[in-house]
């Protein structure tokens, strides 16, 4: 039964959320503010955590900042009503896992959570293709022992790039793996967060390179 940590500091849409992941089979706490959820989440491990962006006093951004700095183990789901490309970054790169825009349905909530815990479940063990090795479990890339600073979505994109090696992926197929819904997202936001992938790379010393196969999507090449 996963647990979940509810972060909003609506009071009734915080009983609406958690009335429903309980009814759906989940162990739910919540938080008023981002402090406080930030100190639960310190306190014991949860499976997700599910967050407002607009909290008072440590927005929900800032939240997954702190968690992805101190390596909690959780996945993050951020929650908000702006839904511009810009503010979707924003909230990947700081370590989010996935995002979703109010108004949203209770049902898909649920299915954004389960796919979440998917995704963690089968993070698997540590993977190696060229010079760069992968640790799921840690999101934590390296190159000859040297950290390559990637956020979790480039983590999970390079993953998602290695596990097929050799092979070129579409566009859509990533933005269904790493960003956990192909019609939300435009693939643009794809070909920006390889561009970030190949310029932290190369500022690695990595020999691995991301091939555009033109028509198709993107092709790890091990070098």
């Amino acid at each position: 039964m996963p647990d979940v940590l509810v972060v909003e500091d609506d009071p009734q849409m915080r009983v609406l959320l958690a009335d429903s992941l309980t009814d759906e089979g989940h162990r739910v706490e919540t938080a008023a503010d981002g402090l406080e959820g930030l100190l639960a989440l310190r306190t014991r491990p949860f499976d997700v955590g599910v967050v407002d962006v607009a909290l008072p006093g440590m927005s929900g951004v800032e939240l997954c900042r702190h968690v992805r700095r101190e390596s909690l183990p959780v996945a993050v789901l951020l929650v908000t009503a702006r839904d511009g490309v810009e503010d979707r970054v924003h909230g990947l790169d700081s370590g989010a896992d996935d995002y979703l825009v109010k108004p949203f349905a209770l049902s898909e909530l649920s299915a954004r959570i389960r796919a979440v815990l998917r995704r963690t479940v089968s993070a698997g063990g540590r993977i190696e293709v060229g010079d760069v090795l992968l640790d799921p479990l840690s999101v934590r890339a390296t190159v000859a022992g040297r950290t390559v600073p990637l956020s979790v979505k480039e983590f999970a994109l390079l993953r998602t790039l290695a596990l097929r090696s050799g092979q070129a992926v579409d566009r859509r197929t990533l933005l269904a793996e790493v960003w956990g819904d192909a019609e939300s997202f435009d693939g643009a936001i794809v070909d920006q967060y390889v561009s970030y992938v190949r310029k932290k790379l190369t500022a690695s010393g990595a020999v691995l390179a991301i091939e555009t196969v033109r028509g198709v999507g993107y092709r790890v090449d091990a070098g």
